[in-house]
């Protein structure tokens, strides 16, 4: 389980939260159980925010940046999936690279020197692989994997930069226009590892990657634009 893990690797002062867009898979009750085990008077570890009327991973994540920032005031925000692919025993290493360095933002990445991707089959990786090389030859050569979508950064970020799009091409607009506006950004070289539950929303098959690349390769052009 993703949140015991963190609770193992974790420094005291954390809060997990949820954002389930009310799957039928028992996410909130899971959730919640968690929550009743691990909350106590004046110490939150779980929350849960269930969505009914909302979609989307770019929202979902907006709305658990927003609550962490708002409701919540903390001043590292982390993000990252909900599967355990990203190992959570890598959070406290992208948070340190904020405490202890000069880094706004770490960014967990598969495509540097220490890095991999053992989660996904050749054709997926090979097309991660190609959009991470077009957003580095035609944007900002600085972050080898802005596909990422397991960052941490400081709350203060998120003043000037709300994130946009309508799945994984969010990361390289944010991470595009973080760098543009001079925040320090920092990439953690981790491991990403087969799923240990539930199904990929990447792609089930070669069309399905295509109509979703789309979205990374447009993304990359806009982007591409405004450094002219």
């Amino acid at each position: 389980m993703l949140i015991e893990r963190l609770i193992a690797c974790m420094p005291e002062q954390w809060v997990a939260i949820v954002v389930d867009d009310d799957s039928p898979d028992g996410t909130s009750e899971t959730v919640r159980s968690l929550a009743a085990r691990h909350n106590s008077p004046g110490l939150t570890k779980v929350v849960l925010i269930r969505r009914q009327n909302e979609k989307g991973l770019t929202s979902a994540l907006q709305n658990g940046i927003s609550i962490a920032r708002n409701q919540l005031g903390a001043d590292i925000i982390t993000w990252m999936d909900c599967d355990a692919s990203m190992p959570p025993e890598d959070v406290p290493r992208l948070i340190s690279a904020i405490i202890n360095g000069p880094a706004e933002i770490a960014v967990g990445s598969r495509w540097m020197p220490g890095g991999d991707d053992r989660a996904h089959g050749t054709l997926a990786r090979t097309l991660s692989w190609l959009i991470n090389i077009c957003a580095r030859l035609l944007l900002i050569n600085k972050i080898h994997d802005y596909t990422s979508g397991f960052v941490a950064a400081r709350s203060e970020v998120f003043q000037h930069i709300k994130l946009r799009g309508d799945y994984g091409e969010y990361c390289i607009d944010f991470l595009f226009r973080a760098l543009r506006s001079g925040f320090v950004v920092q990439e953690i070289p981790y491991v990403c590892v087969p799923r240990i539950a539930g199904e990929s929303h990447t792609g089930v098959n070669l069309w399905d990657y295509l109509v979703k690349g789309r979205k990374y390769v447009s993304t990359i052009w806009r982007l591409r634009k405004n450094l002219k």
